[in-house]
């Protein structure tokens, strides 16, 4: 039978287990992404016939994610135009010219988060600054969550996708709208390693 002191010292114990447990979780998480495992992939239409693909052979950047307080999360990616790659090395070369991307003067896309919050049970909203072409405007873009898991050297690893749509018109990519759709989809795959 337990006396009321035991009863006491009992609620004491699971107290500190249970804050212990809430320790443990240990607040917001930093992630860097793994460019070998993470991916950029757009389309466009080409003479409103056909959707061309690319993709960008590069990107690096971080998140930091809270599952406790998702809005202290934040992403912050970043994606040379020099590795824009369309598996034809000639028409690669046009897209980082003038015309279009200008390479040389616009050398990287940015996103940096300002507000994220979470949606559903794996999707989060996020708000930021995405730059493009020299030019800065908000985006706004679903994010979904993906699984956890340890790698081969027992690192822990997260991640996540997400699609969205832009007009290259927006950011000053006027060039060949009638043959190159205005409308470009983006699809980004991210698989970080946690620090």
């Amino acid at each position: 039978m337990k006396t009321p002191i035991t009863k006491i010292l009992l609620a004491l114990t699971s107290t500190i287990v249970i804050a212990g447990i809430g320790a443990e979780s240990r607040g917001a998480d930093l992630y860097k992404v793994d460019p070998v495992h993470s991916s950029v992939v757009f389309r466009v239409k080409h003479l409103g016939v056909v959707n061309v693909y690319g993709r960008f052979n590069e990107i690096s950047g971080t998140v930091v994610f809270d599952k406790e307080n998702p809005s202290k999360s934040a992403v912050d990616f970043s994606v040379p135009v020099e590795s824009v790659d369309t598996h034809v090395q000639k028409r690669d070369q046009h897209l980082k010219s003038p015309d279009f991307f200008n390479a040389k003067q616009f050398p990287v896309i940015t996103f940096k988060s300002k507000e994220v919050k979470k949606t559903d049970e794996d999707t989060y909203q996020m708000t930021g600054e995405f730059t493009l072409h020299g030019v800065t405007k908000t985006l706004t873009i679903d994010f979904k969550k993906g699984g956890e898991a340890k790698g081969m050297q027992n690192e822990y690893r997260s991640g996540g996708e997400t699609q969205f749509t832009i007009k290259r018109s927006d950011y000053g990519m006027n060039f060949m709208l009638n043959g190159v759709g205005d409308e470009v989809t983006v699809m980004v795959a991210i698989e970080g390693v946690r620090q």
